[in-house]
């Protein structure tokens, strides 16, 4: 079964508005444990996201007379150190995803843009909620008999519905094993494959045998 973001993510979300000013930026950070705030407009549709990155330019700048190089190559970061409100903090358009992908879309997705969290829009960019990183290791969570039930029901009983030897699946830690002998050789490696598609598992270790191989 693939999960989706709508599996993991948080649908209460602490947000901004266009206003907010750059103190209770800080303070709603603070007090939720949170490194980003999506920026909404009145109706609740995205339209940035301010970070933390996007606060320090005001410490870094603080007490520094940047030369005319770094003003020009940090025309961005100077702009922000003097901001008071979100709408001129915020990054925009926000990296947003939607409820539907799948969490390897998701995590790509912060990978390529270098984001800890996304807000999670539906088609007309309106908020239904946020997925962290954490929330996309959640699925490692899931108990190992759950990963064995899986397995079976998702791989062996599809590839291999009538093996040779019964096919034994075991998970600990996340690490599933998978032992016995099966008519198609050719359907081993798929078997290993897929199984460590199954969302939460941690490696595969595949000790499948078909029939005429030697032990």
């Amino acid at each position: 079964m693939t999960h989706r973001v709508s599996d993991v993510m948080t649908r209460s979300v602490v947000a901004a508005g266009r206003k907010t000013s750059f103190k209770d930026l800080v303070e709603r950070m603070e007090e939720w444990g949170i490194s980003a705030l999506p920026v909404l407009t009145g109706d609740g549709r995205v339209i940035g996201v301010v970070s933390e990155a996007d606060l320090l330019p005001k410490e870094e700048f603080r007490d520094s007379d940047p030369d005319r190089s770094t003003q020009l190559r940090r025309m961005a970061d100077m702009a922000k150190a003097g901001a008071v409100c979100a709408e001129e903090l915020m990054t925009t358009p926000a990296v947003s995803v939607h409820a539907d992908a799948t969490l390897a879309e998701a995590a790509r997705v912060m990978a390529l843009r270098h984001v800890k969290r996304l807000p999670v829009v539906n088609t007309e960019g309106l908020l239904e909620g946020v997925v962290s990183r954490g929330d996309l290791l959640k699925v490692f969570l899931r108990p190992d008999n759950d990963l064995a039930d899986e397995i079976r029901r998702e791989v062996v009983d599809v590839l291999f519905p009538a093996p040779v030897e019964p096919v034994h699946i075991v998970v600990v830690n996340g690490v599933a094993t998978l032992t016995g002998v099966v008519r198609d050789a050719d359907g081993i490696p798929l078997a290993e494959r897929m199984a460590l598609g199954v969302e939460g598992v941690v490696d595969v270790d595949c000790r499948l045998t078909a029939r005429g191989d030697p032990p």
